[in-house]
């Protein structure tokens, strides 16, 4: 599905394009930002740790050079490990939000019900901004034409339990009940998209690069689509988020991190073919057709300055309120781990 941008988008892209050439990812001054760079104290750390997952909609975090430029010189990576997710499914917190809680990492992102379990298990995190809308697929049997139609079938969930999150969400929203109409097949060892093959289950979720290989062996039909269909196509689908406590301990390096994190989402847009190369040159992937495919298709990463990541925080609380997923009142997980200011004083930064 073609990306349609806005015209300052595409301003936007054209202006990053003929600044940063095609390897220019080094260069500080995006959107004037050499001089707002120059202008503040350096960050408080120079060593900060991310989460590594082969999704391509990590890719802002392949931009390390981006990272560099803010002042950061040793970038670490933990890569998410069967043992970390074996004991976040155990701790009912989701995979990031565990090691976010057991300071392995201090930035990732992940889907946004994932961490709002987390949030719901008391992992201490704050979510700082929306990163992209779209990327997963629900795909089915070819009797199966709607989310009402799982009623009664098997629908298989990668071990970590994100994905059969995002289902049961899906299907609570159209009347059933996702902990008696659906059964439900978790693997640590074995990918859903192979289950549905060998015919063990109905359904399942499909993300980049999963996603694009589905596609290019015409594995089933999509039941429903983050990237075309309402409401899901309206909210993000993956945030930005750090430990709580490197945000009130590290200020000047958490407002540093989410901007070169930013200014790579933008060029996700602008220069998708690059970033495809840095997440196989990264080793996130090793698949730079599906890559580029998922970049220019599937994941907008051209929506982070116009959309309200509270309304996405907000809607699917509601939903996993309405699913019997959480018990937390949505304001109450707003005001608990948010904070916006990082992210609204850089969309002054680097508007167009």
């Amino acid at each position: 599905m073609p990306i349609v941008q806005s015209r300052r988008h595409l301003l936007t892209n054209i202006a990053l394009a003929g600044a940063t050439g095609f390897a220019g990812l080094g260069v500080a001054g995006f959107y004037g930002g050499r001089k707002s760079v120059a202008a503040e104290p350096p960050p408080e750390v120079t060593t900060i740790h991310f989460e590594k997952d082969p999704v391509t909609c990590i890719a802002p975090q392949a931009a390390e050079d981006l990272l560099h430029t803010e002042g950061f010189t040793d970038i670490r990576y933990v890569d998410m490990t069967e043992a970390h997710l074996r004991r976040a499914e155990a701790a009912r917190s989701k995979a990031l939000g565990d090691m976010l809680a057991h300071g392995e990492v201090d930035f990732g992102r992940t889907y946004v019900p994932a961490l709002i379990m987390a949030m719901e298990a008391g992992a201490p995190i704050t979510i700082l901004a929306g990163l992209h809308i779209g990327c997963f697929e629900v795909f089915g049997r070819n009797d199966i034409r709607a989310m009402a139609d799982l009623k009664g079938r098997t629908v298989g969930i990668a071990g970590g339990d994100e994905d059969g999150v995002l289902v049961k969400i899906m299907v609570g929203s159209v009347g059933l009940d996702p902990a008696k109409d659906i059964r439900w097949v978790s693997s640590m060892s074995t990918n859903p998209m192979d289950l549905f093959v060998e015919g063990k289950i109905d359904a399942f979720v499909a993300a980049p690069p999963v996603l694009q290989e589905v596609r290019a062996r015409n594995i089933g039909h999509a039941i429903v689509s983050s990237i075309e269909d309402r409401p899901w196509s309206q909210y993000y689908c993956c945030f930005f988020a750090t430990r709580a406590e490197f945000a009130r301990a590290y200020p000047v390096a958490t407002r540093r991190v989410l901007r070169a994190i930013l200014k790579a989402a933008d060029l996700c847009t602008s220069q998708p073919a690059r970033m495809a190369q840095l997440l196989v040159d990264h080793g996130y992937t090793t698949r730079y057709d599906y890559a580029l495919q998922a970049l220019r298709e599937d994941i907008r990463y051209d929506v982070w300055r116009d959309y309200d990541p509270e309304d996405t925080l907000r809607f699917y609380a509601l939903r996993m309120s309405e699913a019997g997923l959480i018990k937390s009142d949505p304001q109450k997980l707003i005001a608990e781990h948010t904070d916006w200011r990082f992210l609204n004083e850089l969309k002054r930064e680097m508007k167009t």
